[in-house]
């Protein structure tokens, strides 16, 4: 499983020369305005490792979890902004050279509550990898 790799289509060649093929490529397709959302509420407990969305599962009201959450430097709206750019400018090419094996799968659902929101991902992303492999 590659996770946000390959970001270009240089480096989707460069994994296909050196004999590395892909068996399904999935696109989960979320607006970047919910991205920013997610990403800019986003904090890290560096004792336990726990990742905490300050809305969506917020960490425990104890002060001393509260007290030693990191926020990441390039989960700012700045930052996130300047690798969606990067982002859109590359998804075209990804797109069209993995069209025979890209499943695309909705990542946001308004008006649906994140747990079953997070479901219904990860049953499109489970149908997606399922549907190449029978």
């Amino acid at each position: 499983l590659l996770d946000g790799f390959p970001r270009t289509h240089v480096q989707a060649q460069a994994m296909l020369k050196a004999g590395i093929l892909a068996d399904v490529f999935l696109f989960i397709d979320v607006p970047d305005e919910v991205l920013v959302e997610r990403v800019c509420g986003r904090r890290t407990d560096p004792v336990t490792g726990k990742i905490y969305h300050m809305t969506y599962n917020p960490p425990p009201q104890d002060p001393e979890v509260q007290g030693r959450l990191v926020h990441r430097s390039d989960d700012t709206e700045e930052a996130l902004r300047k690798r969606l750019v990067a982002y859109h400018t590359n998804l075209g090419n990804m797109l069209a050279f993995y069209k025979p094996i890209t499943y695309q799968v909705q990542g946001h659902i308004p008006n649906v509550p994140f747990s079953k929101a997070v479901a219904k991902v990860e049953d499109g992303c489970f149908r997606g990898i399922n549907a190449f492999y029978h």
